[in-house]
């Protein structure tokens, strides 16, 4: 189990506080969870480590609608001179529509339905003005925040060609796909200066004993021929790779925070401010592990193991048959994706609420004949090390992959909560 690390910023680790603002008519804080329930429906699981862009981009421009005319926190980046008596609601819908349209167009139909229902809703119980108002602010601030990301380089795909040596990735079977999500190392955050403001440090030399008992532990347990690896360790591998499962791992953390954001009977404002800071929190994350990769541009387990007779070490030995028990992506081992998620959010959770105690569930949608899956947690960063763990039964993660994203990408929770959405004194 990973310790929790304190932040470089300022910040305060306490319970949240309700704002003192009135709510305006209007504010119904299901508008939230609602959109971001659309967001999970329609994000492809092809995006990979991009999978939390959309999510992070809804949010923060529902966010920066709602406290345009709320103004109980400082800005995530757009704030408009909204008029107070706006529709807050309305706002929020307005600008989680118009940001899905651009960047999901496939969804539009769902979109429509949802916002006109919403909308329609809100005309029937408060001044319909003040719903045009509060639509007027969610369009404008949707097209800010489509433009600030429209450059940010997520969408310019770039090439990675690591020489054929010892302890280097190289491209992975069954596809030897190239190097994936290279855009990772230029492209602008969310919230961090640069993607690598928190770096890892460098991972244990190839001749070192560290090294050794990595590989020599995720042979054992991580092969697709394992004999040490419990069913329920093969089941956990499987359902945070969405092998058989629906769910993707962006959605597990959406869903828990929808859950606690009901339990805790949240406002709009603070629902759209727990939401934002989780999905940026995420998208910063991926983003410091992919970075990182690149930087070292470790090899994965399955060259480690195949290739051990190569890597100067007496402690391994080389297995030219042995398989990992999920397909290894197309990009280096160093850091991990899913610990660095997985730390990251339960950080801004545990930020943000003051504590990680919270007890949670989390489903697995089951297809292909499979039945759901759910699995009960104490807290936060018990379901992440659950996530982080599963790449090591699946034989695609060392575990000091883990551990090093383990020790910086809680930080990037606590740099986007110290520096955004702070309240207003």
């Amino acid at each position: 189990m990973f310790k929790l690390v304190s932040t470089t910023v300022a910040v305060v680790a306490c319970a949240f506080t309700i704002s003192a603002r009135a709510a305006n008519p209007g504010e119904n804080p299901s508008v939230i969870t609602e959109w971001n329930a659309i967001v999970e429906s329609q994000v492809p699981a092809t995006t990979g480590p991009t999978m939390p862009r959309p999510y992070a981009m809804v949010h923060v421009a529902m966010f920066d609608a709602a406290n345009s005319i709320n103004n109980a926190f400082t800005p995530y980046r757009v704030k408009l001179n909204a008029n107070p008596y706006a529709s807050t609601e309305a706002a929020a819908a307005q600008a989680a529509h118009d940001v899905l349209v651009a960047l999901l167009p496939a969804g539009t139909a769902i979109y429509d339905t949802a916002l006109n229902t919403r909308l329609g809703t809100l005309n029937s119980t408060i001044d319909p003005h003040k719903v045009l108002l509060g639509a007027q602010v969610g369009r404008e601030v949707a097209k800010q925040i489509l433009q600030w990301r429209s450059t940010d380089g997520f969408n310019l795909p770039q090439t990675f060609t690591p020489p054929a040596v010892p302890g280097v990735w190289r491209p992975t079977p069954p596809t030897f796909s190239p190097a994936g999500f290279v855009q990772a190392v230029d492209a602008v955050p969310f919230g961090l200066p640069r993607p690598y403001y928190f770096m890892p440090r460098r991972p244990p030399e190839l001749d070192s004993q560290e090294y050794a008992d990595a590989v020599n532990e995720i042979k054992a347990i991580g092969g697709d021929k394992s004999t040490v690896r419990t069913a329920e360790q093969t089941l956990q591998a499987r359902l945070w790779a969405s092998v058989n499962y629906k769910t993707q791992w962006a959605g597990v953390w959406n869903q828990v925070t929808r859950n606690v954001a009901s339990q805790e009977g949240l406002p709009l404002i603070e629902s759209a401010r727990l939401f934002a800071l989780v999905n940026t929190t995420m998208q910063d994350a991926v983003q410091t592990s992919m970075a990182s990769k690149y930087a070292y541009s470790l090899w994965r387990p399955i060259h480690a193991i195949q290739h051990a007779d190569t890597d100067s070490n007496p402690e391994t030995d080389a297995d030219p048959t042995w398989m990992p028990l999920l397909t290894t992506p197309p990009y280096p081992a160093y850091a991990g994706n899913m610990a660095c998620i997985g730390s990251g959010a339960a950080r801004a959770l545990q930020l943000y609420f003051g504590t990680d105690a919270k007890p949670l569930s989390v489903t697995w949608e089951g297809i292909n004949g499979n039945a759901n899956v759910t699995r009960n947690f104490a807290g936060f960063h018990q379901l992440a090390e659950h996530q982080a763990v599963s790449r090591e039964y699946g034989g695609i993660h060392f575990h000091f992959d883990s551990t090093a994203s383990q020790e910086v990408c809680p930080l990037v929770a606590g740099y986007i909560y110290g520096n955004f959405m702070r309240p207003r004194k």
